[in-house]
């Protein structure tokens, strides 16, 4: 822990586009923990939980593996899932990123960001159609 504090000062002192990039992942992923926590459906019995091109495979003809795929019906908890992944991104993958940086460097640092910033996005995306359908 004390080395993650180190280093984390020295991104501060030094590297202002890493900790401005960090700033902007924490933010991004505060308001996807916000947006999904504000639209849990907790008033409604049945909730889209997930989509899958494919689907499950259901034994039998490869007609049912291609049929399968679409919107998945569940309770509104399974959507607990969005928040908790909100906290993964705008905390785990912060600390990942400075350790990343002391062990490879400021720009595979800055990459792993931009990273996780997309995968934010993406997960705005999902959780949008996901609304949408439901």
């Amino acid at each position: 822990m004390k080395k993650i504090v180190e280093d984390l000062k020295i991104i501060f002192k030094k590297h202002k586009s890493v900790l401005f990039i960090m700033t902007i992942l924490f933010l991004a992923s505060l308001a996807l923990f916000i947006f999904a926590l504000l639209n849990l459906g907790s008033n409604t019995t049945v909730v889209k939980t997930s989509y899958g091109d494919i689907g499950r495979y259901q034994g039998g003809e490869i007609s049912s593996m291609a049929n399968s795929g679409g919107y998945s019906d569940g309770v509104w908890t399974e959507r607990f899932a969005y928040p908790i992944l909100a906290i993964v991104f705008g905390v785990l993958h912060n600390f990942l990123a400075i350790k990343l940086f002391e062990k490879k460097g400021k720009g595979a640092a800055i990459l792993f960001l931009v990273f996780s910033i997309a995968m934010v996005i993406m997960t705005f995306i999902v959780f949008g159609r996901l609304l949408g359908e439901g």
